[in-house]
């Protein structure tokens, strides 16, 4: 197990030296298209993906500047990868449709993922230069993992880079179960494990909704200001929002509690919500079958009666 992670690590760092060190000519698997905005690097056939992802970059870079109001300086780099199998072995796993790596200026694409949904690219790399954007302003060391997704997920539409089963809500379990991942959990990484990274992520777009509803854009705005001066998480939640994050992490739990009231209620008794029902059905048919029978029995004795 250790050596294959290594092993993924190792691939990955390769990937980004090769290319990012060496001229596009240079790497024989990939062709380069740059302009003034951004430089995409693509597989042949994606030639077509290509001018469409630099067609829509300045449109998608603007919005997310004027929501967060801060803009991006430089040129990133975007990789639109053709095959799925490649982009799984940067990754580790099956379940992400893109990643950023703001350090390199740098956007990785799964094609073949975008491919299945014509607006799937637009929000996706729009999720992606909002990352590019948080850390071009805020040190990675101030921006809690939790607040970078759940911001970027924010702008761009509530769509992420991970693949959810949207039929399903684990966030709505955890509110069953109170099994929530305590924030502190979050603030560097989050898990590898499918489900408890899609929890990580449902978590990090609730909580920053929640944000907007109680404290209003400028809230949001306010704390990220903050980070950018140099606070760290905990004081600029503090200054922003007279909240510190146990306190905002606790009335973010119990709104939820009561937003999900009915649905805890019906969870919790659905047997019981079952069993009362199918009473209700049987009764109904008794009483239907013996006003039936009574009827029956009244037309009987209606052929019965002799007419003279």
């Amino acid at each position: 197990m250790m050596r294959s992670v290594i092993r993924k690590f190792l691939f990955l760092i390769s990937f980004f030296l090769l290319v990012l060190s060496q001229p596009s000519h240079a790497v024989s698997q990939y062709i380069e298209l740059t302009d003034s905005e951004v430089s995409i690097l693509f597989d042949e056939p994606l030639e077509g993906a290509a001018k469409e992802t630099a067609a829509m970059y300045p449109e998608l870079r603007t919005q997310v500047e004027e929501k967060l109001r801060w803009k991006l300086n430089y040129r990133p780099n975007i990789i639109l990868v053709r095959e799925e199998k490649k982009f799984r072995d940067m990754t580790g796993h099956d379940f992400f449709a893109a990643f950023a790596v703001p350090r390199k200026k740098l956007i990785v694409i799964d094609y073949s993922k975008m491919s299945r949904s014509p607006f799937r690219l637009r929000v996706v790399l729009k999720h992606e230069i909002c990352h590019l954007l948080l850390h071009h302003h805020i040190s990675r060391a101030n921006l809690p993992r939790w607040l970078d997704e759940g911001v970027s997920q924010w702008v761009s539409d509530g769509i992420s880079e991970l693949i959810m089963d949207r039929k399903r809500s684990l966030l709505r379990e955890s509110v069953l179960s109170g099994n929530y991942i305590p924030l502190r959990a979050l603030n560097h990484r989050f898990p590898r494990d499918k489900l408890a990274i899609t929890l990580a992520y449902e978590q990090s777009k609730s909580l920053t909704e929640y944000l907007e509803h109680e404290f209003g854009e400028k809230g949001i705005l306010t704390i990220l200001k903050y980070l950018k001066e140099g606070d760290a998480p905990g004081t600029a939640i503090q200054r922003a929002i007279s909240m510190s994050v146990r306190e905002l992490e606790r009335g973010w739990h119990d709104d939820l509690e009561k937003k999900n009231t009915w649905f805890v209620f019906l969870a919790v008794h659905t047997y019981d919500i079952i069993f009362f029902i199918s009473a209700l059905a049987l009764i109904y048919g008794f009483v239907k079958s013996l006003i039936r029978k009574r009827a029956y029995q009244d037309e009987d004795d209606e052929d019965d009666e002799i007419y003279q």
